[in-house]
């Protein structure tokens, strides 16, 4: 929710406001997907691998155009096959040679019709946060803490990140790719990211300690705010406002889950440095 709205801005129907429309779609996304963290297993891998198909479809939505539907069409085959052994649950090794296979794949027809690497890149980018969401939440106890971590951040850092750009003002932190975000704005949402994973750290006892989960917030915290940057760079690169209109008042998938795809990698990442990538949970819960 980090941008330039105005929360008294009218739809353009003389409805609710765009602010309006984001809370109450924002409320329906929280407990649905907060049901289905709960539920974890299939359930959750199910929600990922729907995200990583709605993030390629907007993807390719962005550059269609008449001459690489084909293309296109040979991507979207190809992710599906990466999304089907994400929601069979399969190893961790398995899923990310799937998603290398599929980008060699493309990339090697994508060199031979003349295409651009853009809708590969596309590819890659959502088969990766399938298998980093649908990782992250594995099946056990361990698993629903870490996404809860996950999710205390990342939203936290989206919604006070808007709130504190509102309140302060200030700088902007990168004008050239989204003019909306301030300085202040990203301050404010680390630092209270920090306080929400704090928190989740303690009431869940998470193994690493408080001072190290409050560095790995902050962490988080800047890397989903670059995923969101590098999301409206795509944008503007490609001329779209939104990245799709699946949810009132937020635009597209891509739109909503930049961060936390970003952020979600960025766990897992740690978690195969220290040997835990098949279930990244016990890289920081659990004994």
């Amino acid at each position: 929710m980090s941008g330039g709205l105005d929360p008294s801005e009218p739809d353009q129907t003389g409805g609710l406001s765009n602010f309006q429309q984001r809370v109450l779609s924002a409320i329906v996304l929280i407990i649905v997907v907060l049901v289905l963290t709960w539920l974890g297993g299939i359930a959750f891998r199910l929600l990922a691998a729907a995200i990583g198909a709605a993030m390629l479809h907007e993807w390719l939505a962005m550059t269609r155009t008449a001459e690489n539907l084909v293309h296109q069409k040979l991507l979207a085959g190809l992710l599906a096959i990466v999304l089907v052994l994400v929601v069979l649950g399969l190893p961790a090794i398995y899923l990310f040679a799937a998603v290398l296979c599929a980008a060699i794949a493309g990339a090697i027809h994508a060199r031979v019709t003349g295409q651009g690497g853009w809708h590969v890149v596309g590819l890659v980018y959502a088969g990766l946060s399938a298998v980093a969401l649908a990782l992250l939440r594995g099946s056990d106890w361990e698993g629903m803490r870490l996404v809860l971590f996950l999710f205390a951040v990342v939203w936290v850092t989206d919604i006070m990140a808007y709130f504190a750009g509102k309140a302060l003002g200030g700088p902007k932190l990168a004008p050239s790719i989204s003019p909306g975000k301030t300085w202040s704005g990203a301050l404010g949402g680390a630092v209270f990211a920090m306080a929400a994973g704090g928190v989740i750290a303690v009431l869940f006892d998470m193994k690493t300690g408080l001072v190290a989960a409050l560095l790995l917030a902050l962490i988080l915290s800047i890397v989903a705010q670059a995923g969101d940057l590098f999301e409206s760079a795509m944008k503007r690169r490609f001329a779209v406002k939104d990245s799709g209109h699946l949810i009132p008042g937020h635009g597209g998938v891509m739109d909503r889950v930049d961060g936390l795809v970003a952020a979600a990698f960025a766990l897992c990442l740690y978690a195969a440095a220290v040997g835990e990538l098949d279930r990244p949970a016990l890289a920081f819960f659990g004994g």
